[in-house]
């Protein structure tokens, strides 16, 4: 990821689509008639990987922080962005992929974030086209024109979405004061399942760490895509034309 948008620039691209939000993303209208579940537990410096079907898989790349997660093709080279990163906007700044105390969200805070919605291309194709229309954006400089802008609103509104819910966490809470932008999304820490624990040496910091959690994740996916068949399916309401 290169240079994070500004609020500007945001701003910009959020009323030229009314489909994303800026917690990740809304339904839009298709042929979305199905939600594939995935359920596992994350534990901290451990990934987690979980085959999608039609040639992409679900990562949860560990960082020192947390975790990032990432829509990738099952297998072959990465790129320099995957799949769910272009698809949810803003880029380099605070997003629901990121599951972690970067951007001095404290751990309650990330953990408050719940639930987060995004955005994932769901096709090589599709991610083509999205990752050819933010180059362009990027490239564009400070002020995009309006086209440009367009464009990368168009193809991010044809991806599909996703709600990521935590069902419980362990976490070491942060003593740092809640961070102004952390409070406009993370206002369900006191009803989301956690335990707060103490480190094993009883010290403490001003952001605290995400030890372990358990999620579910539900992935609005287009008939036409080749599901794995160990992922659990569930019948969802088809947007309307």
């Amino acid at each position: 990821m290169r240079a994070c948008l500004n609020l500007w620039t945001l701003s910009a691209i959020l009323s030229l689509s009314p489909c994303i939000s800026a917690a990740g993303a809304a339904p839009t209208a298709g042929s979305v008639c199905r939600a594939a579940v995935v359920e596992g537990e994350l534990n901290a410096g451990k990934p987690f990987t979980q085959p999608l079907g039609g040639g992409l898989k679900l990562y949860f790349q560990p960082l020192a922080s947390g975790w990032i997660l990432r829509v990738l093709p099952a297998s072959g080279p990465v790129g320099d962005h995957d799949y769910a990163e272009l698809a949810t906007p803003p880029y380099q700044s605070v997003t629901p992929l990121a599951i972690s105390t970067d951007f001095a969200f404290r751990a309650q805070d990330a953990i408050g974030w719940n639930p987060r919605r995004f955005r994932f291309a769901t096709s090589a194709a599709s991610f083509h086209r999205l990752e050819q229309a933010y180059l362009r954006f990027e490239a564009a400089g400070a002020v995009p024109s309006g086209d440009v802008q367009a464009e990368l609103a168009r193809q991010i509104a044809q991806t599909a979405d996703a709600t990521l819910t935590i069902l419980d966490s362990r976490l070491v809470g942060g003593t740092a004061d809640q961070w102004q932008q952390a409070a406009v999304v993370a206002s369900h820490f006191n009803s989301t399942a956690h335990t707060l624990v103490q480190e094993p040496d009883g010290s403490t910091s001003p952001l605290g760490r995400i030890v372990w959690l358990r999620f579910r994740l539900e992935l609005n996916l287009p008939t036409s895509f080749p599901v794995n068949p160990g992922l659990h399916l569930e019948p969802t309401p088809c947007p309307k034309s």
